[in-house]
């Protein structure tokens, strides 16, 4: 049974879920939701009926994803300010510590032509985009915030990423957490390198000093405490799609 209960802060944004609530009615999503109402892979005797689901999933989610399809939450909703979970991996919240690794950059790499290596400032003086957009967590629950952060698209561009790169690795310093994407979801409009939550800074709780966050993925996908992100020619799982969850987590 999905996991309904979350405060009551977390607005719902059901106007704003045709795409998921088509995928819910058509059963689409049901792997990943078994698997995040058992909390572990599950039974072993079901592994091929939940591989096989989730091939029947990306399928679909690949043919419904649209680069002009935008999220957009009712304004009726309220942000959910200090609500938002946090997760992480670690036994402690991390926490970037300056005197024992340096100052903070974000690599850009792998099938690029001009690799990248990204101070905050430099992060920041990239073309900025500040949005209002849905989380949508495995667990059931949506919650609305506002951030703000560059394309992922304009971070492509400037790195000169290479037509074989069909794959995006984020790299995290969360006990080295790490998800790939599909480069079509990584390069849609609303998928942002966010540094800016609600009008402030990142802080640690939620992934500082800057993780990646969009609305067309499920929250898992979204790398916290990012430091590499690397261009791909395949596909090389992640930390909970290793763990039975599903790789492509589409909304």
């Amino acid at each position: 049974m999905r996991v309904r209960s979350i405060t009551s802060s977390l607005a719902r944004g059901t106007t704003s879920m045709r795409r998921r609530d088509f995928l819910l009615a058509s059963g689409g999503l049901s792997a990943s939701w078994l698997l995040a109402a058992c909390g572990s892979r599950g039974p072993k005797g079901a592994d091929k009926l939940l591989k096989y689901a989730m091939r029947k999933n990306e399928t679909l989610e690949r043919g419904l994803f649209r680069h002009t399809s935008m999220d957009a939450p009712s304004s009726r909703w309220r942000n959910a300010g200090v609500a938002l979970p946090k997760y992480y991996i670690s036994d402690t919240v991390p926490v970037w510590d300056v005197s024992a690794r340096g100052q903070w950059t974000l690599e850009v790499s792998g099938l690029v032509t001009r690799p990248l290596t990204l101070t905050m400032d430099m992060l920041q003086r990239l073309p900025r985009i500040t949005q209002r957009v849905n989380h949508y967590c495995v667990e059931g629950w949506t919650a609305v915030e506002t951030w703000t952060g560059v394309r992922m698209s304009d971070l492509a561009r400037a790195a000169g990423a290479t037509p074989d790169a069909k794959y995006v690795d984020f790299q995290s310093f969360d006990n080295d957490y790490h998800e790939s994407w599909d480069i079509e979801s990584a390069m849609h409009p609303q998928t942002l390198i966010c540094y800016g939550l609600d009008g402030r800074m990142l802080e640690p709780g939620h992934g500082a000093p800057a993780r990646l966050f969009s609305p067309v993925k499920l929250g898992y996908k979204n790398t916290k405490y990012l430091t590499k992100i690397v261009f791909m020619p395949k596909r090389n799982g992640g930390y909970w799609s290793d763990q039975g969850y599903e790789w492509y987590a589409g909304t």
